[in-house]
């Protein structure tokens, strides 16, 4: 694949099928994606520019079960001004990578978004040139966990650039987002049949993975727990994590079910590899073993 294909891939699973659709590459600063982890161990795996910065992608997945299009997460979107557009050089091309798969936005019912981070509900909604805002997929209902829309209007010093109130809450004022929390999920996790969200803390307090089922088989979206195959290593944990030791504890858990029940994993931030298997090396540590 080039690095502008807007189309990342496609597969099915089981009766579902799943397709990849990009916003476009963007790059953030390495180390930061690497947290404690030296430069001279992530750079192995891939390669900064003269600023630093590494390629990432935008990953949307989009589900069509047979009777719903699901759509997970929605890219940076594009209501970032132009100063930020250059330092993460994005492109905002989520609208034409839809169209380009045959997907038309009135035919999205269901929008997931894992968490409220800028880069992950963008494309919740549209800002037009006379400024105002409204939702880019009129017919869906947004689900989106209460715990991140509490955390974002907080504006905390450590992450309030990573939340812009325009991108959750006109959908929240319209009735449009449904706002979910641990207890009922705990109790009632399907969004639909076949498509379900569990709670994987550690980049964020609320951050959901959003697990898909059809056919005995499993994928699972598991979005900033582990944002590429180059973070498939237990402590390679995020500099933007909140809380570092509950994302190796997640990492952990997931791995336990992922790896011997061998599900298809979803990478929200993996450019070149957005969707793979995984399995142990001989140094029984988690590692691609086939992609889709």
């Amino acid at each position: 694949m080039h690095d502008l294909d807007l189309v990342r891939a496609r597969t099915t699973l089981g009766d579902f099928e799943l397709t990849v659709c990009t916003d476009g590459p963007f790059k953030l600063d390495g180390g930061a994606m690497f947290g404690v982890v030296p430069k001279t161990l992530w750079e192995k795996r891939t390669l900064a520019d003269d600023e630093n910065r590494i390629l990432l992608g935008l990953n949307t997945v989009i589900v069509r079960t047979g009777k719903h299009t699901v759509l997970i997460e929605t890219g940076v979107g594009n209501k970032q001004p132009a100063k930020l557009r250059r330092i993460f050089d994005n492109h905002e091309l989520l609208p034409r990578s839809l169209a380009a798969a045959g997907i038309a936005v009135d035919e999205v019912d269901i929008v997931i978004n894992s968490h409220l981070h800028f880069d992950h509900c963008g494309w919740n909604t549209t800002l037009h040139p006379d400024g105002s805002v409204t939702p880019t997929f009129p017919n869906a209902r947004y689900f989106a966990h209460r715990g991140e829309v509490e955390h974002g209007h907080l504006q905390l010093e450590r992450d309030r650039s990573s939340y812009q109130s325009p991108n959750y809450d006109p959908l929240i004022e319209s009735g449009q987002m449904t706002l979910l929390d641990d207890e009922g999920i705990r109790s009632n996790p399907e969004i639909c049949p076949g498509v379900s969200v569990e709670v994987f803390p550690g980049h964020t307090a609320h951050l959901m993975g959003v697990h898909i089922e059809s056919g005995g088989e499993h994928a699972c979206y598991i979005s900033d727990l582990i944002p590429t195959a180059d973070h498939l290593d237990i402590t390679w944990a995020m500099g933007y994590d909140l809380d570092p030791l509950e994302t190796i504890a997640g990492r952990k858990r997931f791995y336990q079910r992922a790896i011997p029940e061998k599900w298809l994993v979803l990478f929200t931030h993996d450019h070149r590899t957005p969707m793979a298997r995984i399995g142990l090396n001989e140094k029984q540590k988690p590692v691609v073993i086939a992609t889709d």
